[in-house]
């Protein structure tokens, strides 16, 4: 007998954030959204890049300023193990100029920390699609 699962699937996401309130924060804010899984909490970009291999999140909302091991330096590290994971940069920097194209290339989006709520679980929401939806050719 064929069983079909009419379920959607759980989009698993990482949080990586140097400040505690910030992840778990986000933490209860995903874990209370229907098809959303918080697999794990990082507070730097090592233990973000360990997560990965344990974890292996679909989506991973990556701070970019902090201590051990910032964003940028962990964004490149983990697109070379997990090419598919989508990484959105969560930033509270205001300088545009901070954004250098040649730095963010590792990053699937962008999103300011000042962001509603609700655009930041519709932006997770849109990059974990991407990566059921497999590569996109442009």
């Amino acid at each position: 007998m064929l069983m079909l699962s009419c379920e959607t699937s759980t989009l698993r996401v990482l949080v990586v954030d140097d400040h505690e309130l910030t992840r778990l924060t986000l933490q209860l804010i995903f874990s209370c959204q229907e098809n959303i899984q918080v697999v794990g909490l990082a507070s730097n970009g090592e233990e973000a890049i360990e997560m990965v291999k344990l974890c292996q999140p679909d989506v991973i909302v990556l701070d970019l300023q902090m201590p051990v091991m910032d964003g940028w330096s962990a964004s490149s590290q983990i697109k070379a193990i997990s090419p598919s994971t989508q990484i959105l940069a969560y930033s509270s920097v205001e300088d545009v100029n901070f954004y250098d194209p040649k730095k963010m290339s590792s990053f699937d989006d962008v999103c300011k920390k000042d962001v509603p709520t609700s655009e930041l679980i519709a932006l997770v929401r849109q990059l974990g699609n991407r990566v059921e939806d497999g590569p996109v050719t442009q």
